[in-house]
């Protein structure tokens, strides 16, 4: 083994990258090495994956880019799948963990408080409601009354 080669993860904690549809993502392969790595993209499958026009490219760097797209132009095998990164050269060849890359569409959402009742004196809970598309993207921060914060 020659001294000067070596191949290493430059981030290997990317696990998740999720995107907005209308704005598309670049992700670079997480690996490197000494020679310079050839940088090669796949599905968790083991496919090659291949550029499909103004959707998906893998740059010369190894960077993988998805582009932005309309909701009609949704594909889940490219805007919801998990792929992986190899980097090769004298030393070796190793293997990214699988990233999951998924898309999110920008669409209007209301959050509202859900309507309770309570006689004066007593406790009232009250929860709010975040549509079921957008929950997992939604944090509540704060809680408001006529624009005044309640702490």
């Amino acid at each position: 083994e020659d001294v000067g080669t070596s191949l290493y993860f430059v981030n290997d904690s990317i696990q998740q990258v999720t995107f907005s549809s209308t704005v598309g993502v670049v992700i670079p392969c997480p690996a490197a090495g000494s020679p310079s790595a050839i940088l090669r993209w796949y599905l968790a499958t083991g496919d090659d994956i291949y550029d499909v026009p103004h959707i998906r490219h893998v740059h010369a760097n190894g960077t993988l880019q998805l582009y932005p797209f309309s909701p009609s132009a949704f594909n889940s095998f490219i805007h919801d799948n998990d792929y992986f990164c190899t980097a090769e050269n004298s030393a070796g060849k190793i293997r990214s963990p699988n990233i999951r890359v998924k898309a999110v569409f920008r669409e209007p959402y209301t959050v509202r408080v859900e309507d309770q009742r309570s006689m004066r004196g007593n406790v009232a809970v009250f929860k709010c409601l975040i549509p079921s598309s957008v929950q997992e993207y939604v944090s509540v921060v704060s809680w408001e009354k006529d624009t005044v914060s309640i702490i």
